[in-house]
């Protein structure tokens, strides 16, 4: 079989250490199933991407909704990135994390009142805004505040990213943005509001791409829509590309940011306006794993299974995407032969798998697997379902390592929950 290996996860002696640390000791330290980032894999990822657009004017904001450990958002903040949030929950991590209302902007197609208010009474930088009816909401709301807030409208550009139907966000039939036909107009009837002032036109055309044209292609309709709105005496302050950009699982040909860079970049330097960019999986995926124990071994058959102790609700994607992650032993032994196996964790569900049919080496029981580029839409999208506790979280540094947040106890899984005497 193959192994996934990269400038932080790597084997040595037959052992895979994330940086200087052996990926084992985090499990001795706190049990499995544990979810293990690479603090200098982000930091390195993220000044990479910084650094491709240095010569024009730029923001990174990072995308919290990929991976909303508080220690996670404060690595990107403390190198210089904004924060971008999707709900009221994820605007209160942000803030636990430190960050500045002023380096937050407020997404989503759905808020409600309560979440356009607390954006606004928090002072976040901007709200995007993804319908006509929303942006009356969110003048009102700031009419009752006594504020003037800056918004951002989303366009819809009916650009095909060639990804999953799940996370393609970009054409008609989704239903993210305003349709790009009536974005002027739109903009137009927008700008009579008092307690708004229009800032910013925006687009995420999905998640995974791994093709720069579905990009150009966008951008190219936007700046159209920038341009006539320029001419109807709208001036926009920025021009927000969203995220989207995709990362190796198995074998895909993603672009380099570089690339990405030296194609856009000269379609950036004819608005007059700061390019925004909202980088998610991109910035952390290839930074984690997660760390399973083997539970058991059986044949049905023709039909090898290794039941681990992860599952789809420690990470979901292969249910529900039938998402590629590598798996791959963290202790090597060269004198096994591969096999073929089903990789199934605990739950009560037959969409509970991590890998179908998937070639591996023979393992054991109490033996543990990696699961690779685990660092994004894992534990953000984990979940209790047959009253587990999520997986802890750890961070590791060069040769230090950092629980970051314990793994959930009972007592936590009855959070605000009573037995009601009166009903019995």
């Amino acid at each position: 079989m193959k192994f996934f290996e990269s400038e932080v996860f790597v084997y040595k002696n037959n052992k895979l250490y994330c940086e200087q640390i052996p990926v084992d000791d985090v499990t001795e330290s706190v049990g499995t199933p544990v979810y293990l980032y690479s603090k200098n894999y982000f930091v390195s990822r993220y000044r990479e991407f910084a650094d491709a657009f240095k010569e024009i004017n730029h923001s990174v904001y990072y995308s919290v909704k990929s991976n909303f450990n508080l220690n996670v958002i404060k690595i990107f903040y403390d190198r210089g990135s904004s924060v971008d949030v999707n709900s009221e929950g994820e605007l209160f991590r942000a803030l636990k994390a430190g960050v500045n209302p002023g380096k937050i902007i407020f997404t989503g197609v759905g808020k409600t009142r309560d979440e356009i208010k607390s954006a606004i009474v928090q002072n976040v930088k901007l709200i995007k805004a993804e319908s006509l009816q929303e942006v009356y909401l969110i003048d009102k709301i700031a009419g009752d505040a006594k504020k003037k807030v800056e918004i951002a409208i989303r366009v819809n550009p009916d650009v095909d990213p060639k990804t999953h139907p799940y996370i393609s966000t970009g054409l008609l039939e989704n239903k993210f943005g305003v349709h790009s036909g009536q974005a002027v107009d739109l903009f137009l009837e927008c700008s009579k509001l008092k307690n708004i002032e229009l800032t910013g036109i925006d687009m995420h055309i999905g998640s995974q791409i791994l093709s720069i044209d579905p990009y150009s292609e966008a951008v190219d309709k936007l700046s159209e829509i920038y341009f006539e709105l320029k001419s109807k005496k709208i001036k926009l302050k920025h021009f927000d590309v969203g995220g989207g950009l995709g990362i190796t699982y198995n074998d895909e040909n993603s672009f380099s940011i570089r690339d990405f860079a030296k194609v856009l970049i000269p379609k950036f330097q004819k608005l007059d306006c700061d390019i925004w960019f909202e980088p998610g999986r991109y910035l952390t995926a290839n930074g984690g794993i997660l760390l399973t124990k083997i539970l058991y071994e059986k044949r049905n058959d023709n039909k090898n299974f290794i039941i681990v102790d992860a599952a789809m609700t420690d990470l979901i994607r292969p249910s529900i995407y039938g998402a590629y992650h590598h798996i791959q032993p963290v202790e090597l032994n060269g004198k096994r032969k591969e096999i073929v196996a089903d990789i199934v964790g605990p739950v009560c569900e037959s969409g509970d798998f991590l890998a179908k049919s998937r070639g591996i080496t023979e393992t054991k029981p109490g033996e543990l697997l990696a699961v690779m580029s685990a660092g994004a839409y894992g534990m953000t999208m984990a979940s209790n379902y047959n009253a587990r506790r999520k997986a802890p979280e750890v961070i590791v540094d060069g040769d230090k390592l950092f629980v970051t947040r314990g793994r959930e106890s009972l007592e936590h899984l009855l959070f605000d929950e009573d037995i009601i005497t009166a009903l019995h």
